[in-house]
């Protein structure tokens, strides 16, 4: 009885000294539903692009960002959305 409750106890410890790195991570899962009504201003000059609003993890949350125009920083570029895969966050950028 008392090997029963010990066993454990030691293959824990034993296993936490013998162990040199580990991690924690923490699970966010996908973000919340997009927000369906926003306010899209008119377009700054005949260059600028609209970006959408998105979501985006900040510490232990998601935050909403809202839609903007922007201008490319350089000629033909796109906008490539942030995006999630594998419940990952990619960042949006310039291609």
């Amino acid at each position: 009885m008392m090997l029963k409750k010990l066993l454990p106890i030691l293959l824990l410890a034993g296993g936490s000294l013998l162990a040199a790195d580990f991690s924690v991570g923490v699970h966010f899962g996908a973000p919340p539903p997009p927000r369906v009504v926003y306010y899209r201003p008119a377009r700054p000059g005949p260059h600028y692009v609209w970006v959408n609003g998105y979501w985006y993890p900040d510490g232990r949350r998601y935050r909403w960002h809202n839609g903007y125009w922007a201008r490319p920083p350089r000629h033909r570029t796109v906008w490539v959305e942030p995006r999630y895969e594998r419940e990952r966050y990619y960042a949006g950028y310039w291609r």
